[in-house]
């Protein structure tokens, strides 16, 4: 593997290329170490509970849902309202354990603590907290695969 770096007084930000000869493991594996970085540097997330803002590390957080046009981050410790949408808050999680379970529902895959099948070819999640996530069709065989099941 060759690593240079080349410096161009007009960009505003770095970017990052990986050339490969083909879309094998190894590439892969490094892109997922890159992303992982990215979202390293987006930092925390911010949440609302009971008028205060909270900084909270995205390891943290269980699963975020939207209901009524609004977001929620749930953690061990609580529900927080945040000013993210989903699809932004799957931008700055990508690289680190989440996948979308649903139209509305983002979920850390480590903090899954069992699975099982359910009507219709969800999938119900129970979380560390307890709580009943589900995985809608659509969106189940990507976990089936993701578990190599």
């Amino acid at each position: 593997m060759k690593i240079r770096m080349e410096v161009a007084p007009g960009l505003k930000e770095p970017e990052l290329v990986l050339r490969c000869a083909e879309a094998d493991g190894e590439a892969a594996r490094l892109l997922a170490k890159l992303h992982e970085l990215e979202a390293e540097g987006a930092g925390k997330l911010t949440g609302r509970l009971e008028g205060q803002t909270y900084l909270l590390d995205p390891g943290e957080v269980l699963y975020a849902d939207t209901a009524d046009k609004r977001a929620f981050l749930y953690t061990a410790g609580g529900v927080y309202e945040t000013e993210l949408r989903l699809w932004e808050l799957e931008e700055r999680l990508r690289g680190r354990d989440f996948f979308r379970a649903s139209k509305s529902v983002l979920v850390n895959f480590n903090a899954i603590k069992s699975l099982r099948p359910d009507l219709g070819g969800r999938i119900r999640l129970t979380m560390a907290s307890g709580e009943a996530v589900y995985v809608s069709r659509q969106y189940a065989p990507g976990l089936r695969e993701r578990l190599g099941l």
